[in-house]
């Protein structure tokens, strides 16, 4: 493929099947790979709905993503070949639209998009269908352009005074090119509608609800999780928690760690990034969960109700979809200090309704295989309007890949369609 850079994977893979033998060539779309956050985790259920996928992407760090996906063949643009790439590469997105148009995706049957950087401008043969799951509209172009802006240096801001017209042009015109938009939240599929003027199936992202355990018995503290970065208003959390002088534990780091930390009274604790076995123990044992962030989706609140904490949290974007007011957590609509405050009172004053269970219970609504069983659900509909069908069975648990792979092997083994090479 012209302008691209193939990176083989790190382990061996199987036999791929070409068009027309039995087995659809699947290729996905990401727009970066460069640390391993919900997006990345999406791409993880993808390649075990499709094992034998092959990756695009416009940049690549294979130090910075998991082993699942190194496994992967993996292009990438020519934006992987400009200087200081791997730290700068957000400067280059006035040049993303036309590196994804570069791509040649047409050896491949179905393409799936994964959007929140620029993915889903890719140019597919018009038999393949194209299917885009969206993180969000790219927001520093779209809804937190002026906050973006704002928080940009001098030739940052210049660039994006000069640049953004020309990329929500692309971003609206490329839009078009997609068969099938699927969200991961009902605020991002709204985000949709008025951006690109197109409807969206709403499929919440894979969570590992089932990695959680839950316990009852609850410890006298408040807890947030998250990056320390402005729009997650960690200050929020911070602030509430002092003025009523409650114990919050920080887990996090970021540019506004320092600023924090001045404004902290003495019942705030900060300990950093922590790994996967502490803040699994934060979750089981804190009173409840601050959030006051609006998110996309927002996995975090999802992984405290599977430990069994209750959630307070600000009640628009991906809150809306995994909280339920009084039963799994408390909503506050005014995203101040003085929201959450009453918010956290609220919560104390009805602490008793808040079954521990109950709300691990409601978690499992997002597990990572109802992730996959909706996607492989939705893939099939749209390939069934097109007169295909998915020939192949999807791996369902790292247990049973083996047994799978070779029954497949044997049915098409049967029916001559196996690749002979």
């Amino acid at each position: 493929m012209a302008g691209l850079e193939r990176i083989p994977p790190y382990g061996e893979r199987g036999r791929v099947l070409q068009p027309g033998t039995g087995k659809l060539k699947v290729a996905i779309i990401h727009y970066w790979l460069i640390n391993m956050r919900g997006g990345e985790k999406v791409i993880e259920a993808l390649l075990e709905l499709f094992p034998e996928a092959d990756i695009f992407t416009h940049v690549y760090n294979p130090a910075k993503v998991s082993q699942r996906i190194r496994e992967q063949t993996i292009y990438t643009t020519y934006i992987q070949k400009l200087p200081f790439v791997q730290k700068h590469y957000q400067k280059y997105l006035p040049l993303m639209p036309n590196a994804l148009e570069q791509l040649d995706l047409s050896a491949y049957d179905l393409v799936i998009s994964s959007e929140s950087g620029p993915a889903k401008g890719v140019i597919v043969r018009p038999d393949a269908l194209h299917i885009c799951y969206v993180h969000t509209p790219m927001r520093y172009i779209w809804d937190q352009y002026h906050q973006y802006k704002k928080g940009a240096g001098g030739s940052a801001r210049i660039a994006m005074r000069l640049f953004a017209g020309r990329l929500r042009r692309w971003d609206v015109t490329s839009a078009a090119r997609v068969d099938h938009f699927i969200a991961n939240s009902n605020a991002v599929a709204r985000r949709i509608k008025k951006y690109w003027r197109r409807e969206a199936e709403v499929i919440a992202p894979p969570c590992e609800v089932s990695r959680f355990c839950w316990q009852s018995d609850r410890e006298d503290f408040y807890l947030y999780v998250g990056e320390l970065v402005p729009y997650k208003r960690a200050d929020l959390a911070v602030r509430a928690a002092t003025m009523l002088g409650k114990k919050l534990v920080v887990i996090g780091d970021g540019p506004e760690l320092k600023r924090l930390k001045k404004m902290a009274g003495k019942t705030v604790e900060f300990i950093g990034r922590v790994p996967d076995e502490i803040l699994t123990e934060h979750y089981q044992r804190c009173r409840a969960l601050l959030f006051p962030a609006e998110e996309d989706f927002g996995i975090v609140p999802v992984e405290a109700m599977a430990a069994g904490a209750p959630v307070i949290a600000f009640g628009r974007g991906g809150s809306e979809d995994t909280i339920i007011d009084g039963r799994t957590g408390v909503i506050f609509n005014e995203q101040t200090v003085g929201g959450l405050i009453t918010a956290i009172v609220t919560f104390e004053m009805n602490e008793q309704d808040f079954d521990p269970g109950r709300i691990a219970k409601h978690a499992r609504n997002f597990d990572r295989e109802l992730f996959k069983e909706r996607m492989l659900g939705s893939i099939r509909t749209h390939l069934g309007r097109r007169g295909k069908d998915l020939p192949i069975q999807p791996e369902r648990k790292a247990a049973e890949v083996v047994s799978i792979d070779l029954s497949v092997d044997l049915a098409l083994g049967k029916a001559g369609l196996l690749d002979k090479g």
